[in-house]
């Protein structure tokens, strides 16, 4: 699974100058073949999933959502050939199970809300927070890469902040919601907003004050366990890996790929300014929370805002100062060329949301928009660069 994300060391290397593995986690939403609505089919999907992927596909909160995860990685052609596997096979499954797959943020029709999957943590989750994301399902994708321990990993989250925004701009894909553009690019991060522990991640002094603010936050009813740490990103719990999980589902392969790239390059250069003793930029709590509205409202299809110097810029050249900042490790770890052209596709054909808008535009009819996410969901058309 793709929380098994470890570092790759070369003997007698510092820890700039590792390779460094990645993996990542689908959320998927399944609706009804006919309606496009919701549908609480989790149970029969799994039941037709082949035997050897079965133990990279699991249940999420609600009835209509279903997760996979990549394993873990150097090459991106190996990480896109695993997720293309799991994505096909899954999609497989769902219409063996009469529904289908998408990779959505959240679903763009009204329909009666699934139930939580019947277990007791999401049951207690329920019984103390209410019900504070209605709808059919609030799909994610998380991206682990590791790290060489929880001190260092703290920096690396540090060195992350600022750069989170940008990142999420290039997944938005959920614009409609009961029928409706929402005038969001992604109306997921809108509503899972509603989590009491879903926040930018603070500035952390240490691994221990990482820990304090965990049991703090536990210890005043707002989470449940360290497992609702929603910060856009968090150590693990489980793995020693960095964890980015501010982004919606991508809708293809491409765009899944490419947002994996620049989060381990990221990282990698976090990982050289703190070997080299270059601090990371503070930047404050109110400024990130802004960016990141900016980037659910806009998406890369309008502007962002700045945290680095404050104001607006339009959103592209940020993206572009993104990648000119992460380049010497994206060509170390042998990923520009990739990056480089899946970045022109992605300003060429546009955000997930700004497909579905797209799709939705060609008739007004939505099952224009499910049949394209579908799609895409399945890698038609989508051979990679």
């Amino acid at each position: 699974m793709a929380g098994q994300v470890v570092a790759a060391r070369q003997p007698g290397a510092d820890a700039s100058a590792d390779l460094l593995t990645v993996g990542i986690e689908e959320e998927f939403l399944l609706v009804d073949g006919a309606t496009g609505v919701a549908a609480p089919a989790v149970e029969a999907v799994l039941e037709q999933v082949s035997p050897e992927l079965r133990g990279q596909v699991q249940y999420e909160f609600q009835t209509s959502q279903v997760e996979i995860g990549s394993p873990p990685g150097l090459e991106l052609a190996s990480l896109r050939h695993s997720l293309g596997l799991l994505r096909r096979g899954l999609a497989d499954a769902a219409e063996a199970a009469g529904v289908r797959l998408l990779a959505v943020g959240t679903g763009p029709l009204d329909g009666p809300m699934p139930p939580v999957v019947d277990k007791p943590r999401y049951h207690r989750m329920i019984d103390r927070f209410g019900l504070l994301v209605p709808g059919p399902g609030n799909n994610g994708m998380h991206i682990h890469v590791g790290v060489p321990d929880p001190e260092i990993g703290v920096q690396v989250l540090n060195h992350l902040r600022p750069w989170l925004p940008i990142l999420q701009a290039a997944t938005v894909n959920s614009p409609f919601y009961e029928g409706a553009d929402t005038g969001y690019a992604s109306w997921r991060a809108v509503s899972w907003e509603r989590w009491p522990s879903v926040a930018p991640t603070p500035w952390l002094r240490s691994h221990a004050h990482y820990e304090l603010l965990i049991d703090e936050l536990i210890s005043s009813g707002m989470m449940l366990d360290e497992g609702m740490l929603y910060w856009y990103s968090r150590l693990s719990a489980r793995y020693p890996t960095a964890e980015f999980r501010v982004g919606d589902v991508c809708p293809s392969l491409d765009d899944s790929i490419l947002v994996a790239a620049l989060v381990r390059s990221l990282v990698a250069t976090a990982l050289t300014d703190i070997h080299a003793g270059r601090p990371a930029t503070d930047v404050a709590h109110h400024l990130l929370t802004a960016a990141h509205w900016r980037a659910a409202k806009d998406g890369l299809e309008g502007i962002a805002v700045d945290p680095f110097n404050g104001g607006t810029v339009p959103a592209w050249q940020l993206m572009e100062r993104l990648v000119d900042r992460v380049r010497p490790e994206l060509t170390r770890h042998g990923d520009l060329a990739t990056v480089s052209a899946l970045l022109a596709k992605l300003r060429e054909r546009g955000t997930g949301a700004a497909r579905q808008r797209a799709a939705y535009a060609r008739r007004g009819e939505f099952a224009d928009v499910l049949d394209e996410l579908a799609r895409q969901t399945r890698g038609e058309g989508d051979p990679g660069a």
